[in-house]
């Protein structure tokens, strides 16, 4: 089976889908899986420093970087060639991405050599995906493209059934499949660096550690965060907050400055962008992770978080709040300062509280969001999706009608 995933960037600056891309190649490849991964030089803000056009093995997977052209909607013509050229060679197309430029060629090509096709959205298709930014050009987009590519699709990859129900929302029904992201965490790195974070930050010592760890960006919650640590540190002293994450640097500053105004400047650590073993330290570190997020499809972050024995506190649009709560491994709230405090103070004045949690996110981690348990899904769908016979779009069609429910 020779499999070709399609996305925009695997910089990792870009935050989760990015290194989800990498850890699904990489088990698929344990897997027995031939994976490729078309993508572009893309980093955010920045570009990866990678040879384009020449194929580039990487843990058993072979990456094709291309030339990001334009850093609105990661324009690549050099891509589009290679798949123009490429697509007909494989059993299976994985696109991650709707509303950027990398799935318009990858299904188009497709389609025309009736190879099938799966997108995972990433999260946009919902109400706040969709209204975030440049709504109007958005539903101008979807009309003319984006509908035409779900329409083509085999069916729709989402991680959680929250995404699901938000793009139903919408009016999106489409043959989909609910496979969530799976979470890696290698131990002996988590051992080596485990002082990170109070070497390079002395402020920490002897404090509690409540961790942020994401993109520092609008919909991430922390116009609640902020406010709500003020009041946090006011009644338990003890508690510091740690930032980890980059942004805008104009949105970053619009943070430091309302945590400054607010009195907390001294008890917020920046440490902008980790990951590897520093990232890892952070979490290992930490007392309590939290993740108030407007929107969130899954919550990579927080599944790590989870993996390493933190309690959770995230907001009720964190598409994987209904395992927390379920699993009683953290506290979900709605997005509002007041109960945001009330279920930090009430982790931070209870040990036995989290560490319970702790445990009971790891063992939610390990048993939902296990690589293991993922690939077994993914080979299961793409086994079906090319099974002898049914490269023709209507065969296709009724098979998938027959094993996959439609939302």
């Amino acid at each position: 089976m020779k499999v070709l995933h399609v996305i925009p960037s695997v910089g990792p600056l870009r935050g989760g889908p990015s290194a989800m891309m990498r850890t699904t190649a990489r088990g698929l490849v344990q897997a027995g899986v031939a994976v490729d991964v078309a993508t572009t030089d893309d980093n955010d803000a920045e570009r990866l420093q990678v040879a384009h056009s020449t194929a580039i093995t990487e843990e058993g997977v072979t990456y094709w970087y291309f030339p990001r052209q334009t850093r609105f909607y990661t324009f690549s013509w050099p891509l589009t060639r290679w798949l123009a050229r490429n697509v007909k060679n494989y059993d299976l197309v994985h696109i991650h991405a709707l509303f950027s430029y990398a799935a318009i060629p990858a299904a188009f090509w497709a389609s025309y050599y009736q190879v099938p096709y799966i997108i995972r959205p990433l999260g946009v298709l919902s109400v706040l995906g969709m209204h975030k930014r440049r709504p109007w050009l958005k539903k101008l987009s979807y009309e003319l493209i984006e509908k035409n590519i779900i329409r083509g699709a085999a069916l729709i990859h989402y991680t959680s059934e929250q995404e699901r129900v938000e793009a139903a929302q919408l009016g999106i029904r489409h043959c989909s499949v609910i496979i969530p992201n799976s979470v890696e965490i290698p131990n002996q790195s988590l051992k080596s660096a485990r002082s990170y974070l109070r070497a390079r930050h002395p402020q920490l010592a002897d404090r509690l550690i409540i961790l942020f760890l994401s993109r520092l960006d609008p919909k991430k919650g922390l116009d609640i965060l902020l406010p709500a640590f003020a009041e946090v540190r006011a009644k338990h002293p003890k508690a510091i907050l740690v930032i980890a994450g980059s942004g805008k640097p104009s949105y970053v500053s619009i943070l430091q400055q309302h945590a400054d105004r607010i009195g907390i400047a001294s008890d917020v650590v920046w440490t902008g962008f980790l990951t590897g073993d520093e990232k890892w330290s952070a979490l290992a570190e930490s007392d309590i992770f939290v993740l108030p997020s407007y929107s969130e499809n899954f919550g990579l972050a927080v599944a790590e978080a989870m993996a390493c024995g933190l309690p959770v506190v995230v907001s009720d649009q964190v598409a994987i709040h209904r395992e927390i709560t379920d699993a009683r491994a953290g506290l979900v709230v709605p997005c509002q300062v007041k109960e945001l405090t009330e279920a930090l103070l009430k982790l931070l004045q209870d040990p036995g509280l989290r560490s319970t949690m702790g445990g009971n996110g790891r063992r939610l981690t390990l048993t939902q969001f296990a690589p293991e348990s993922t690939m077994h899904s993914l080979l299961n769908l793409y086994g079906q999706l090319c099974a002898e016979g049914l490269r023709e779009a209507g065969q296709l069609a009724s098979h998938l009608r027959n094993r996959i429910p439609e939302n």
